[in-house]
C-alpha cells in the first residue's frame, strides 16, 4: 500500500487546526500531527525574516496526494505555501492498513 507524509507549515495553530479538521473530514488524510510555536528563517524579497509557524505532518494514502495537495492550497492563508509530499518506504503493516481504510481512495490505486 503506498502511503504518504506531507509536510507544510502555517502561520498559527489555529491555521493548522482548521486546514486539519477540514481534510480530515473529508477523508483526504487519515492523521494530521500539529506541532505548534516553530521557528522558520528564510530568505523572502532579499531580506532574511524570521517567524514562528507550526507545522503539520499529515498521512494520507498515495492515491489522494494530488487532491490534498489542491485542497490545502484552496485552504492555506500563504500565496505560497509550503506543502512537500514524501513517499513513505516502509511502515507498522497496521498502522499503513489503517491510514488506507481512513482515506477516500480505499480500493483503488493506492494499495
Amino acid at each position: 500500500m503506498k502511503a504518504m507524509l506531507i509536510y507544510i507549515t502555517t502561520p498559527s495553530r489555529e491555521d493548522a487546526e482548521k486546514i486539519a479538521g477540514i481534510i480530515i473530514a473529508e477523508r483526504l488524510a487519515a492523521c494530521a500531527n500539529i506541532f505548534p510555536g516553530i521557528t522558520s528563517v528564510y530568505r523572502q524579497e532579499e531580506s532574511v525574516r524570521r517567524e514562528t509557524e507550526t507545522v503539520m505532518i499529515i498521512k494520507t494514502a498515495g492515491g489522494n496526494t494530488e487532491k490534498l495537495t489542491a485542497r490545502i492550497c484552496e485552504l492555506h492563508p500563504y500565496e505560497c505555501p509550503c506543502i512537500l509530499v514524501l513517499p513513505v518506504e516502509k511502515g507498522s503493516p497496521d498502522f499503513l492498513e489503517w491510514t488506507r481504510t481512513n482515506c477516500s481512495t480505499v480500493g483503488r490505486e493506492d494499495r
